[in-house]
């Protein structure tokens, strides 16, 4: 079950009834299998390439994987027969994996927020993603370079407590087109961190020509929950 089996009006209610039923044996699907079904005859319940979301470049991967790990789990034994899980990963010792296995709540936490004090993440600090699109790779290497060498030497010269990334190609590196990169700020957001960006935005619009502009598209989101 994924969204190419389930763009009919009700397909997803009817192969969940079907397999609730007992009409099917074995459902084989996407994360949409994972969250709030109960189906008392499942035992078994297996998990390929656990740590898919290990590898996103997100701040969040570790609490995403243990997060479904744990609700997928769920889903096997829930009444009154036992229930078995078989995780398959290339990263069997990744503490999120392991604590999934365990059903861990406590230590999980523990030791993800320990992480996220060291790298300075959320809720520790906060995380600007500024991506950067465009259907000519020059147009973007363009503007990514001017806007990060302005925003550096801001950063440098007024000693801002600012962690910036160079610009990188996106995770999702292209859609429709369009090519994606982006860049990352770590700080305590504020209003003056806003008007940083706004006035170095600003800047890159008047030093650049109105056609590369056009074909230029800049986002600036605070804490995504999405970062690809």
């Amino acid at each position: 079950m994924d969204v190419d089996t389930v763009t009919k009006k009700n397909s997803h209610e009817e192969i969940l009834n079907q397999f609730r039923n007992d009409h099917i044996d074995i459902l084989i699907g996407t994360q949409m299998v994972v969250k709030g079904h109960h189906f008392p005859d499942v035992t078994l319940v297996g998990v390929i390439a656990a740590d898919a979301n290990l590898n996103i470049g997100d701040f969040r991967a570790s609490e995403k994987t243990f997060q479904i790990l744990t609700q997928v789990a769920g889903r096997a034994g829930r009444e009154k027969e036992k229930g078995s899980v078989v995780i398959q990963t290339y990263n069997p010792d990744n503490f999120s994996i392991q604590y999934a296995k365990q059903q861990d709540y406590d230590i999980f936490y523990q030791t993800e927020i320990e992480f996220r004090k060291a790298l300075k993440n959320p809720p520790f600090c906060d995380i600007m993603v500024i991506g950067i699109q465009a259907e000519k790779i020059e147009d973007l290497q363009t503007v990514s370079q001017m806007l990060y060498q302005k925003m550096k030497e801001q950063i440098r010269a007024e000693n801002l407590p600012v962690i910036l990334y160079s610009p990188i190609p996106a995770p999702v590196d292209r859609i429709k087109n369009k090519i994606r990169w982006r860049m990352l700020l770590k700080c305590k957001y504020e209003d003056k961190i806003a008007d940083f960006l706004r006035s170095k935005v600003a800047e890159c619009e008047k030093e650049i020509s109105p056609r590369m502009w056009e074909q230029t598209k800049i986002t600036i989101e605070l804490n995504p929950t999405n970062m690809m």
